[in-house]
Parts: structure tokens; sequence; C-alpha cells
């Protein structure tokens, strides 16, 4: 029997509350060079460091990235100069995008990279936009509006492709983000961003916000809509595609979900979830390398339970679910013992499934590990390693085993 006639997917049954399934494919924008280097843990790598990951994204499949902040002094100035000029060199298929203050000071250093490198570089020239950022800076709508009509402004003046990020939209009213995006779209933005700063959002929230962009504020206009999320209630991966089924267009995140405070959206776990939902196509075998090395250069530790990158993935020292998925490879039936205790195929990354011998292991965990290491499977050594995993208070090493036998 095929593997889908085994599988009861409530998750494919049709869609909450009315939505229908995308006949669109989700753009990526990789935020790990800017946001997820203003978390509070982590190391911001050398600029050769950048390089490599830029071809690493590239080779995922990412469609842009956000280089950093320009405006932010020298040092990021420099950095995104010798991005750009990477991915120009080296002809790389992103577009690339960075994150400005809606301020003229922020500005003109981007007019000068594009000058100096010959590419367009859009800016998403951020504003907060929330009753309560408005009440703490004092700002009134007059003032918001103002500011982004000399920003919006200066983009047009100097050919850079703008998109308006309000900040905190999921806390904003509606009334204040349908004049802040009317007037940017006005004064020549090409696209919109809403940022879920705090975290804030439900899957709900986030579905009923694209919705009245969308309906009420473009009324129809093919703009392009960003979603930007942060995961402070844990819910980041959940309201990206909750926006993208509701008509955002492109989806922000960064590799293993770094940034600020509880982290941004974590692109790799999107990416899965996109391909397991048929949103998205792309070739995840190269992904583990990637979060390997974004957590080496930012001096990051990918927890052991991650989803799909962490240690423990797809390992289990269970006797009843190991004894399940030996049955299966015994076989000869690799997707199935891919799926009898995962939801998530370890193919995906090039991955396989691991059985461990541990307190709570079983006679199959240990015939499992003497067939694979090449050792007869004789009850005399099953007994003696199994009586030496139930004393134990972890799982065994492999040294740990041989010196039983």
């Amino acid at each position: 029997m095929a593997l889908n006639e085994l599988i009861h997917d409530w998750n494919a049954k049709g869609c909450v509350q009315g939505d229908t399934r995308p006949n669109r494919v989700p753009l990526l924008d990789d935020e790990t060079l800017r946001d997820g280097l203003q978390s509070p843990s982590v190391r911001d790598p050398d600029i050769p460091a950048k390089r490599d990951l830029l071809h690493r994204l590239a080779k995922l499949g990412i469609h842009s990235v956000d280089l950093g902040m320009p405006g932010a002094g020298p040092k990021a100035m420099a950095a995104v100069k010798a991005l750009m000029a990477e991915i120009r060199d080296y002809r790389l298929p992103i577009h690339p995008n960075v994150a400005v203050r809606t301020l003229e000071a922020d500005l003109i250093p981007v007019a000068e990279i594009q000058q100096k490198t010959g590419m367009a570089l859009e800016v998403g020239a951020f504003l907060g936009s929330s009753p309560v950022r408005m009440d703490v800076e004092d700002w009134d709508l007059e003032f918001l509006l103002v500011t982004v009509r000399k920003a919006m402004a200066f983009c047009r003046r100097n050919h850079i492709p703008a998109m308006m990020v309000t900040e905190d939209t999921t806390r904003s009213k509606p009334e204040v983000l349908r004049a802040i995006y009317r007037t940017a779209l006005d004064e020549g933005a090409q696209a919109i961003c809403l940022s879920d700063t705090c975290g804030h959002a439900t899957p709900a929230g986030a579905r009923n916000l694209v919705r009245f962009i969308r309906e009420d504020v473009l009324e129809g206009k093919d703009i392009r809509i960003d979603w930007h999320g942060h995961n402070d209630r844990g819910l980041g991966v959940a309201n990206a595609i909750a926006a993208f089924e509701a008509g955002a267009d492109r989806l922000h995140g960064s590799i293993l979900g770094i940034g600020e405070r509880c982290g941004n959206v974590a692109l790799d776990q999107l990416m899965m979830n996109l391909i397991l939902m048929d949103y998205w196509h792309g070739d995840l075998s190269d992904l583990p390398a990637l979060a390997e090395r974004v957590a080496e250069l930012c001096d990051f530790e990918i927890p052991a339970n991650y989803p799909v990158l962490g240690r423990d993935a797809f390992r289990t020292g269970t006797g009843v679910h190991a004894a399940a998925i030996i049955k299966a490879l015994h076989r000869g039936d690799s997707a199935l013992a891919d799926a009898v205790y995962s939801g998530v195929p370890a193919s995906l990354v090039n991955r396989r499934q691991e059985i461990e011998i541990g307190p709570v292991a079983g006679h199959s965990n240990v015939t499992y590990w003497l067939e694979l290491n090449g050792f007869d499977s004789s009850t005399d050594r099953i007994e003696r390693i199994l009586k030496l995993a139930k004393q134990s208070a972890r799982i065994l090493t492999d040294d740990e085993i041989r010196a039983a036998l």
C-alpha cells in the first residue's frame, strides 16, 4: 500500500474559515544578516563569512536577502556594499534589500551604494504606527504622513525601490495603516510590509490583518505584501503561513529563528512546512550545513530538540518506536520507516532515522545496533547491553556499548 494511503491527513481536509488554497508560490526573504544579528546573544560575522552565507542562501532558492542597515555606521555600510558587489559579480539570483528608518540620513547611504555598484537596492523604510509607539514618541498621524512623504520622495528622486514598512502593524489602528500605506503608494512605494514586531499576532490575527490590507487598503491593486514576524508567543511560523494563505506574497525569516528577544520566524522551519504543505518546492538537502554554518559564525548553539536541524530531531531511544521503525526497514521500505514515528521525513534534509540504546530501549534497539555495526545479535549480547542500558540514566555511547561487548 502506498504511503499516502496509510496516512489520513487532516491537514489536507479543507481550509479554515472559507480560505481557499493559494494558487501562487510564496517568495522568501532572509533576515539572518540584519534582523537576525540584532539578537543580543549572537556574534556579527565578518564580511567573508557573510559572502559565504549569501552563496548558500542563493543555492537554497531564497528569493531575497536583507543585507543590513547601511545607515547604522561605516562598518554596516561597508558590509552592505561588499555583499552587493558579491551578488553582482557572481550573478547570484538574489534580490537585495536593506532596512532603513524613514529618514534622509539613512537613505543617502543607499543612494551611494546603488551608484557605486550599479545595482538597485530595495529599502524597507520602517516607521512606528501603533498607538503605544505613537504615545511614547509623542507622534500624531500628520507627523507620520509628512515623514512618509519625505522619505518616499527621496527614494523616487534617487530611483531607490521602496517598500513601506509599518512597525508593530499587528497592534495598529486600521485608519492609521490605511493612511500610511496609501500615502506611501501615492508617493511611489512599490511594496508594503506588515510587521508583527512584538510577536503579538495569532494566526487568526495575521489572516484578519492581511485581508484588511488586501481588500480595504489596496482595493485589488497588484502591490506586493510582505509579512515580517517575530516569535514571542511561539507562533512565528504559523503566523507566516496564515499570512500567506490570506494573501501575503513574501515572507521574512532568519535561519534558526535568530533575532531580537525570542527571535524571528525560523526560515528553515517555514521552508520545511511550506514544502510539506505543497506551497513551495525547494531542495533542503543543504539546509543542515547552512544552519551549522550560521550557528558557528554567530556563536549560537542549535538546541538538541530543534525541529529538523537539532541533534535529536530524528533520534529515538524508545523501544516501541524503534521496533516499528526497524520493522519498516526490514521490509525494505525506507519511506515508511521515515514516516512511522516522524511527521517530517528525515530524507527531506538528507538525514535518516537514528535508533539509540538507553533506559527505555527494548530488544529491537539493541538488535538493530548490533546488526548495523557488524556484530552477531546473540541473546547473550542483547541481554548484556540491555541490562547496561536499563541501569543508565542516559543514552549509551557507542564506546560504552563496545566496551560491554
